[in-house]
């Protein structure tokens, strides 16, 4: 092990809890091991997932929140002690590695909770039963502290207030809740939270809480209600069984759906560093034994789900900053990277490196770190394509499915949370496979087909791997997507695929193989309009090859067009983008996090964006716009095209794939299209799309 790493491997105390090392897997949806919404108890495959990591030099576990009350009915948690029974062996498990387990315990979300009539997709996949929106879910669901607060998810709409009557009976929940986790050999738990505006949050805020009881008004009053929960806890489980609060040191967040970006000053209408110094010896008085820290709230979603356009180590400061004003230990989330984490708990500025999304994507992520392997660990590229799938247009609109039903997943490691769907098996009639086409679906492919025992070629027409995610990955943020290319080559050629460089399949009847997956991607639209042999393509210039001006235009406003637009930003240029329909970055799938960080960031850049136009035309020095308000002329050295794609379907001819196969000669082989040459899609679907063709293939 590099001894820079070697803090991360010393054991600290919680309260009276010794944990052996200073790693703290943080919660996150799809890792709950009691899942009480939709379904009732037990999360089935769970104990996999947990088996996947228990001995992965993890020094505690806490799993994703359990909230108290049932969303369907009012099921007050402690009531059921029955659904904690078949956790006890997993958690056992877990204490045999060393680790320890704290449980999260959660009142619920508030104006954050999506509301009746955007639960439909629940209902239509039959996971919630067909009932009226105000029987669909308990009334306490979507209360808040305030009646003025406008939901997140539907702004439009107001909440129900929380009355001090509920608050009294979740301050009792949360106790009898706590000894049912304590009886069933939880270490700890884990309030849910002042932190990230979820309803405990929402209380202790000044912008979500107006109240005129002894719940609103001072910074005492707004926390009274975390203090009670503690409290609590304490005199039901004894004063030295630990308790951690989720914390957000900063809310990072101008109003209602608008969040602040990293080096953005402004006026915070949430806990800004001054309230939270104050706010945290509270909070430790009342007996808090640990404080599981970020920053964020679901107004500034990003600080607390950190995407791809957020800095490495994001929160990390503000952590090191609020743990001057607690005695108690402090763990720090945010794409926290293992040597600033290390060097920080060295120096005594933090207590605990937290981990999340990382784990999905890389189970052995720490025992690779201390096993000195570090070029073997995939790498996270905070996609949240798989994690974190929540949809929407942060207060823009609601047209987008808000919520995907998977969760917990990863867009770069299938095998994650479908442990119980796939087989690892070596394959039982192994064949002959050519892949055609070296980008991520292909590699992939060739991969996974090589570590199942399948005899694979990989043909790829240029002099590299990778594909187009080359050009994905070229933009100076994307420093990980750059480490997830290595990964991809490095993997790739620790297998025994053989792989063909500079070599072009014309005819895939000159290929000997059982099987041919065809891998060849997409092709760039192009626009039929006056001046468009001026435009470059987005693939083009992010390979760099069309050098651009000072005035950028960039045609398409999806996320690739806002990435170019933020890069161009980045390096002192002028872009501006032309979007056709009325939002920016508004396709399904893309994560709110991620969405609303970039329109966040092209908003601080001053990047102008015109939405609901058209680009009539592209002279040698502007770009005619038709906008809603009437034609403008936008000068323009360069003009970018990124308008999407289509699928390169040269081998399935005009006559689609499933006719071109039934025209080969009988004996000839099977052949499979894998990614954007089947149908455009994403990075998670040419991976799973990849991954399962071999899960195929192998049976």
């Amino acid at each position: 092990m590099d001894p820079k790493y070697e803090p991360l491997f010393t054991p600290w105390k919680v309260g009276n809890v010794t944990i052996k090392n200073r790693v703290v897997m943080l919660p996150m949806e799809g890792t709950n091991m009691i899942q009480w919404e939709a379904k009732k108890g037990f999360v089935k495959g769970i104990g996999e997932f947990y088996r996947d990591r228990k001995d992965q030099n993890i020094g505690l576990f806490i799993p994703g929140l359990i909230p108290l009350l049932s969303i369907i009915g009012e099921k007050w948690l402690y009531q059921h002690p029955k659904v904690f029974e078949p956790v006890k062996p997993i958690i056992e498990e877990i204490h045999q590695s060393g680790a320890k387990i704290f449980f999260q315990l959660s009142a619920g979300s508030g104006r954050s909770m999506i509301l009746p009539p955007l639960l439909k997709p629940f209902v239509k996949k039959g996971v919630l039963k067909k009932v009226s929106s105000k029987t669909l879910m308990t009334k306490w669901w979507w209360s808040a502290p305030d009646p003025d607060e406008p939901n997140v998810w539907a702004p439009d709409v107001k909440m129900d207030v929380f009355t001090s009557e509920m608050i009294s009976r979740f301050v009792y929940a949360f106790g009898q809740s706590a000894k049912l986790c304590k009886e069933a050999g939880a270490d700890g738990v884990e309030v849910h939270a002042v932190h990230e505006g979820y309803l405990l949050d929402q209380f202790a805020m000044r912008y979500t809480n107006h109240r005129g009881d002894s719940y609103g008004g001072s910074l005492e009053n707004r926390l009274r209600f975390a203090c009670e929960v503690v409290r609590e806890i304490k005199k039901v489980c004894g004063e030295d069984y630990p308790v951690s609060l989720r914390y957000s040191v900063c809310s990072m967040t101008r109003g209602f759906n608008q969040g602040a970006v990293p080096g953005e000053t402004f006026h915070e209408v949430g806990r800004d560093l001054e309230e939270s110094e104050k706010a945290i010896r509270i909070l430790e008085e009342a007996g808090y034994d640990l404080f599981n820290c970020d920053n964020g709230t679901y107004d500034a979603w990003y600080w607390a789900h950190p995407p791809v356009y957020a800095p490495l180590n994001m929160n990390l400061s503000y952590v090191e900053h609020i743990k001057n004003y607690t005695s108690k230990p402090v763990v720090c989330a945010g794409r926290l990277q293992p040597d600033a984490a290390a060097e920080s708990i060295a120096a005594g500025r933090i207590d605990a490196m937290g981990v999340g999304r990382q784990l999905l994507c890389d189970p052995e992520y720490i025992t690779k770190i201390k096993e000195g392997r570090l070029e073997e660990i995939r790498p996270c590229i905070a996609c949240h394509g798989a994690c974190l799938p929540f949809n929407g247009l942060n207060g823009e609109g609601t047209d987008l499915d808000p919520f995907h039903l998977e969760m917990g997943r990863c867009v770069l490691n299938p095998w994650t949370n479908n442990e119980t769907k796939y087989s690892r098996q070596r394959a039982k009639k192994p064949k002959k496979i050519a892949v055609v086409g070296g980008g991520i679906g292909g590699m992939e492919a060739a991969i996974e087909a090589s570590r199942r025992g399948h005899t694979v070629d990989l043909y790829e027409k240029t002099d590299r791997l990778g594909g187009v995610f080359n050009a994905a990955a070229a933009m100076s943020f994307k420093e990980k997507d750059k480490a997830l290319l290595r990964w991809f080559e490095r993997e790739l050629r620790s297998t025994d695929t053989r792989i063909h460089l500079s070599t072009e399949i014309e005819d895939l009847d000159s290929l000997e193989a059982d099987v041919i997956v065809v891998a060849i991607g997409a092709n760039a639209k192009t626009l039929c309009l006056p001046g468009a042999e001026r435009a470059a393509t987005a693939t083009d210039f992010l390979e760099g090859k069309t050098a651009v001006g000072e005035n950028v235009v960039i045609i398409g406003g999806g996320l690739t067009g806002c990435e170019i637009a933020y890069e161009l930003a980045l390096e002192g240029k002028h872009p501006s983008v032309v979007e056709m329909t009325e939002h920016l970055i508004g396709a399904k799938g893309i994560c709110m996090a991620n969405s609303s960080m970039l329109r966040e960031l092209l908003r601080f850049h001053k990047v102008p964006a015109y939405l609901s136009s058209t680009v009539e035309e592209i002279t040698e020095d502007s770009v005619i716009v038709k906008t809603p308000k009437g034609r403008i002329t936008l000068p323009a050295q360069s003009v970018i095209t990124s308008v999407g794609y289509t699928p390169d379907r040269r081998f399935a001819a005009d006559k689609g794939k499933e006719e071109a196969k039934k025209d080969r000669p009988k004996k000839a082989p099977k052949v499979y299209f894998v990614g954007d040459c089947d149908q455009v899609g994403s990075l998670k679907t040419v991976v799973k799309q990849a991954y399962e063709l071999v899960q195929k293939l192998s049976y």
